[in-house]
């Protein structure tokens, strides 16, 4: 990763938190120790960032709590080319004029690309989902309504009325901060009773993790292996995560930077 581009990283990050750990810079950014402290370092002389022991802080540090999670501009930088291919790949399930429901995610947002050409209804909580959608496509567009959570680039809402209730798919595409033994992990308790909101409007969930999420946790369980139809991961699928899903009924497909296949092994969706 490109020095500007582990900065951008950098101090986006420290925007979110009091303090963040070289080690977690580290798991962002897939560099070593020794690269992140000389970044930090460096933006500590630029005054762009305060060096702390052990990690960095804002120097002004924001006032609002938002949700738990990465900012989405950070996740943005992370696995670009594999969140390109699985998105690529997903888009290759939909079948023009079938409603589907598109969850805010980085790898979700990739889907817009491959949507441009395509018509169908497609309800979605993100909201650069939703401009790009409107900009670039004829595809027909709905929002839900809620509170719009800047980092995340999600439109979330705790009550029951609103208009996600309202909207049937055949598909949601979504992604996930981990994915389990038990299940799809999330991170915030209000992202996930959102989701699972938009998840009972579904008939099938095709789920869209690059592979490094499987071997991520959280203490919030979002749903089972049960609920998941298929799941979209790439090449650096370990085989004894394929065979969890595998044993779970879930079918399994790996986009390479080619074309996207399913595995011998998956059952149907």
């Amino acid at each position: 990763m490109h020095e500007k581009e582990r900065h951008r990283i950098i101090l986006s990050a420290v925007q979110e938190k009091p303090v963040v750990t070289v080690q977690e810079l580290v798991e962002m950014t897939s560099s070593s120790e020794a690269t992140i402290r000389r970044d930090i370092a460096a933006l500590h002389v630029q005054k762009r960032l305060r060096r702390v022991r052990g990690g960095a802080e804002a120097l002004n540090p924001p006032q609002i709590v938002g949700l738990a999670g990465r900012p989405f501009r950070v996740n943005e930088a992370l696995h670009s080319a594999e969140k390109r291919a699985i998105a690529r790949a997903a888009v290759e399930l939909c079948q023009d004029g079938e409603p589907i429901i598109i969850n805010g995610g980085t790898t979700t947002f990739q889907m817009v690309h491959f949507l441009s050409n395509r018509r169908m209804p497609i309800f979605t909580n993100s909201f650069p989902i939703a401009e790009h959608l409107l900009k670039h496509s004829k595809n027909t567009v709905m929002l839900s309504g809620g509170t719009i959570y800047r980092e995340q680039n999600i439109i979330l809402s705790p009550f029951d009325n609103d208009v996600t209730r309202n909207f049937y798919a055949r598909r949601m595409f979504m992604g996930a901060q981990g994915l389990g033994p038990l299940g799809l992990m999330e991170g915030d308790p209000l992202l996930i009773q959102a989701e699972q909101k938009l998840i009972d409007q579904a008939d099938e969930l095709v789920v869209l993790v690059d592979s490094s999420k499987f071997r991520q946790r959280s203490s919030l369980i979002l749903c089972g292996l049960s609920r998941i139809s298929t799941v979209i991961t790439d090449e650096g699928i370990e085989d004894r995560e394929a065979k969890m899903l595998e044993e779970a009924g879930v079918s399994l497909i790996i986009a390479g930077m080619g074309q996207p296949k399913r595995e011998e092994t998956s059952l149907p969706a």
